[in-house]
């Protein structure tokens, strides 16, 4: 018999990735039907997780010993937490940090001073109870906002300016020293992107690369130099941008074959557009290439207590998944009461607010939207597909985990209750879906 465990998270309840059980039965209700196939797959699931930002340690490192151990476990255990399995790191500073930082002095050119000892205070400790927590590796996505200001033309790593090209290949070298200094501290660095937002001038850490400075970047001096370092296995990801603009902009990249051999995938965001379908466009273009999903977060301060916050991750979790994207990074893990700290006032909120004066911890409903799929879709699953009965406004996606179940993801952004059936192996769910609810569906066989 199919056993059935049902997690709600509902607005105008206590239900916060609340279990239930249920099972199988031979009728349905009326209301939509979703029909599970599970033979039918797509892409593989690298994992779920978070930005390690010099801003998130820093809050995290204020709070005290048994909130930090609160926090690592909601987020890194994977029977009571959500199970974060991959991560971002920043090259040296982000806006999310407490100010410009590089790890080379300037002018140097041989980057004979490179060192990475201004990690050590916060960001590599986070890292590290993230790993002891999980038990196991975490996978890390690493990103440059900027290179050292010398090596750009407006001689600042704030407000874009241009790599110049007598510091290319300095600045690819950089990649590879900063990859081996982190692969020593113990941490997995598995893939880099090339630059964070490289098309918008920023008035934080940015630099500006057109598409075809992109692909020049990769062909002439990150790719091969990689390849020296013996640093091949790790993954290159190009766009790390809006969804907006990847079509466009991946086509003259991957335009160039010798360019596109040494690129795995694309890196997006989501701010601007929820077109979902641009992945899908992508993944038409180019099937041989990976998705990912390396940026998102809910901005202007912090929110605290809204519900819309939580039903944008889902919404934009759930397009994604369903149009090629392979894992899903949050922005920053946590944030302290303001929203920070950003060393140029960019506030932003996370799943978790640290109130630093209180000493009180916040867990926003983006948190546990976010649960609903990382709890329970586990590294290594495939998405399957789910087809509907009816027109609905029920939004959904399924996977099928390496252990055999299968979990399916629902959720109902409206005012009113929905009915809900499932059908797996002609068996079926009935289930009411509350307004404003996300539910997560494991359907297993019954252990005995």
């Amino acid at each position: 018999m199919k056993n059935v465990k049902i997690i709600q998270t509902a607005k105008n309840t206590e239900d916060r990735l609340r279990s239930k059980r249920s099972f199988l039965k031979d009728t349905k209700n009326q209301g939509v039907t979703l029909k599970v196939n599970k033979e039918k797959t797509f892409q593989k699931i690298i994992g779920f997780g978070g930005a390690f930002t010099e801003a998130a340690a820093y809050t995290l490192y204020r709070m005290g010993p048994k909130k930090i151990e609160e926090v690592m476990e909601r987020y890194f255990n994977e029977e009571s937490g959500l199970g974060y399995s991959i991560g971002r790191v920043a090259i040296h500073s982000c806006d999310f940090a407490l100010g410009n930082y590089t790890y080379v002095e300037a002018m140097d050119k041989e980057l004979k001073t490179f060192n990475i000892a201004h990690e050590k205070k916060w960001v590599l400790p986070f890292l590290d109870a993230a790993k002891e927590e999980r038990g196991k590796e975490i996978l890390l996505l690493a990103s440059p906002w900027s290179p050292p200001h010398w090596m750009k033309t407006n001689k600042e790593m704030n407000n874009g300016g241009k790599l110049l090209p007598e510091y290319m290949e300095t600045w690819a070298r950089y990649y590879a020293k900063y990859i081996k200094a982190m692969r020593a501290e113990g941490q997995n660095i598995w893939a880099i992107t090339v630059q964070n937002e490289p098309a918008s001038v920023q008035t934080w850490d940015s630099c500006i690369y057109t598409a075809e400075d992109e692909g020049n970047f990769v062909r002439d001096y990150l790719g091969p130099i990689l390849q020296q370092e013996q640093l091949s296995d790790i993954k290159i990801y190009i766009l790390d941008h809006n969804r907006d603009i990847l079509v466009e902009r991946t086509s003259q990249v991957l335009a160039d074959p010798k360019t596109a051999k040494y690129v795995y995938g694309v890196a997006n965001h989501w701010y601007m557009t929820e077109e979902f379908g641009e992945l899908s466009r992508f993944h038409e273009n180019y099937p041989d290439k990976h998705i990912l999903f390396s940026e998102g977060c809910q901005e202007g301060g912090v929110h605290l207590c809204s519900w819309l916050t939580g039903e944008r991750y889902g919404r934009n979790m759930i397009g994604d998944f369903n149009n090629w994207q392979e894992g899903w990074i949050d922005w920053n893990l946590i944030l302290d009461e303001t929203g920070g700290p950003n060393h140029v006032g960019n506030f932003c909120d996370a799943p978790i607010i640290a109130d630093t004066k209180t000493q009180e911890l916040h867990y926003n409903s983006s948190y546990y939207y976010i649960g609903h799929f990382s709890k329970y879709v586990k590294p290594g699953a495939l998405r399957i597909e789910i087809k509907s009965s009816l027109e609905t406004k029920l939004q959904q996606v399924g996977f099928l985990n390496p252990d055999g179940s299968v979990v399916l993801v629902v959720m109902n952004e409206t005012d009113m209750d929905h009915s809900l059936n499932v059908a797996l192996d002609n068996k079926f769910l009935s289930y009411t879906m509350l307004e404003h609810s996300i539910i997560t569906l494991i359907i297993s066989e019954e252990k005995k």
